[in-house]
Formats: C-alpha cells, structure tokens, sequence
C-alpha cells in the first residue's frame, strides 16, 4: 500500500502532531516505489545532460529538477523553464534575475546552464542534493494533500533562510518574502492582514507589512524575524490565525485513513 503521510488537525495541535510523527512519516513516505524510482533514474542519468535543452526534453528527469525546487507545476512550461535555465544567474537582465519568484533564481543557480563552465550536473554530489530536495518537497507536497497549511508550515524555516542567505537590504528582504506565494501565506496570516491588500501599490503593500510586523512580531527586521527566535514567534502568530487554526484536514488515501484509525506508533514504522 502507497503511504500519504497526513496531518489531521489544524493549528497548533496539527503542527505538534507532525513534528512528533515527521521523521517516521517521512520515512515511510520516501520508500514509496514511485518515489524510489524516480530519484533513482535522476541519479543515475542526470550527469548525461548536456544542456537546457536536453533536460527540458526528458520529462522524467524535468520533474525532478523542478520538484526540487518546488516548481512542479511547471511541469508543461517547458519553453520557459528552458529559457531561465539557459540564461542563467550571472547577467542582471537574466530572466531569474528579473522573476519576482526566487524559486526560478535557484533553480538556474543549481544547473548552472547558463555560466560560462557550461553546466553543474557532472559535479560530483550534484544529483545527491536535488534528490535529497526532490525527496523532501514531495513529503511537503504528500502533507499539503491532507492539510494544506502544514505544508507551508513545514517549508517555513527553509523560506526564511533561503531569503536571509542572499543578504538583501530590510525592504529587499521583504519584498521577495511578499513574492513568494508561501511566505506571503505566512505573514498575511500571522499580521492578519487580507489578502486583498495584494492590489495596493507595492511601497504600500510593503509599509503595511513592515508596520505589522513590528506591531504584531516585535520587529519589522528581516533578518531578526528569519533567526530561530523570530521564526518561533512567526510560526505560532501563523498557527493560531484564525484561518490556520480552523483548517479542516481532508484525509485521502487508504494509509491516512489506517493512522487517523490506529496509533501511530503502531502504523507508521
């Protein structure tokens, strides 16, 4: 039986009930034969890609690179995911350069395509680091099939580091936290702000958050709100808004059922 690892409650309670199940979840999730498969074909052929092109050709391989990066829905775009992998990072008139979507950014940064040695794939730990984000995106993906908060949980902390990692000024930081789909899930929630805010001007857009942060969080820096005590803070003002804490789990799959039926010492091995 395939294993859907679940999160069954919303809120706090959901979040404590996958942070004492993650690790065994995960586990059981990961020797699914679907995903051993396809993690396995990656390792042993992507090192054979040539260019952007090749990779955007072979389907098998595709899902993977984007998966790793949480691009799975870009699965059909292939035009353009070849265009950002081919013009790489170095130029700032790059086309990953010039996305509001950073996800884009690190994928090119990853392959390499478009730098002057010509491509990352032969690099000896190369396929081991996307199968290892491969693997740990699709247990987030596989969690936001029965709770979709807890999977934007569960990348939080990646998100927040991936942003503080680049050393962006305060308002650049913001901005490309305000870009990215989950992280704008995040703090619209956590500052109990409305989605709608999303058709102001961006300056504006920028001060309400800003603002909020500092009223809500204690602190409208970045990078204080990316360090393990912001985060905390971040974390709980996001499970406890009322639309995370209220999030009804809608449990799919034989294997979610048996763990909401049985202790999970007992389901998950």
């Amino acid at each position: 039986m395939t294993f859907l690892p679940v999160a069954p409650f919303g809120g706090v309670a959901g979040w404590s009930f996958l942070e004492r199940t993650r690790a065994r979840q995960e586990e059981a999730f990961q020797q699914t034969p679907a995903l051993a498969r396809r993690a396995a074909d990656f390792a042993e052929r992507v090192s054979r890609i040539g260019s952007a092109e090749d990779l955007v050709r072979d389907r098998a391989l595709l899902e993977v690179a984007l998966g790793a990066f949480g691009l799975d829905d870009d699965i059909r775009n292939r035009f353009f995911i070849r265009k950002v992998l081919e013009e790489g990072t170095t130029s700032p008139s790059a086309l990953a350069n010039r996305l509001a979507d950073k996800r884009y950014l690190a994928l090119a940064d990853a392959f390499g395509f478009g730098e002057r040695l010509g491509g990352n794939v032969g690099r000896p730990g190369f396929a081991a680091e996307i199968v290892a984000r491969y693997k740990e995106r699709q247990f987030e993906v596989a969690v936001g099939q029965s709770n979709p908060d807890m999977r934007i949980a569960l990348g939080l902390r990646r998100e927040l580091a991936t942003i503080a990692e680049r050393r962006l000024s305060n308002n650049g930081s913001w901005f490309t936290a305000m870009a990215s789909p989950p992280l704008r899930t995040v703090f619209e929630r956590a500052l109990r702000l409305p989605s709608e805010i999303g058709a102001l001007d961006i300056d504006k857009q920028l001060t309400l958050f800003k603002n909020r942060a500092a009223a809500r969080l204690g602190t409208s820096d970045f990078s204080a709100l990316a360090s393990p005590e912001g985060q905390a803070r971040l974390m709980r003002a996001f499970l406890t808004s009322p639309e995370t804490a209220n999030t009804a789990a809608t449990v799919r799959g034989g294997g979610a059922i048996v763990l909401l039926s049985r202790p999970v010492n007992v389901f998950i091995r």
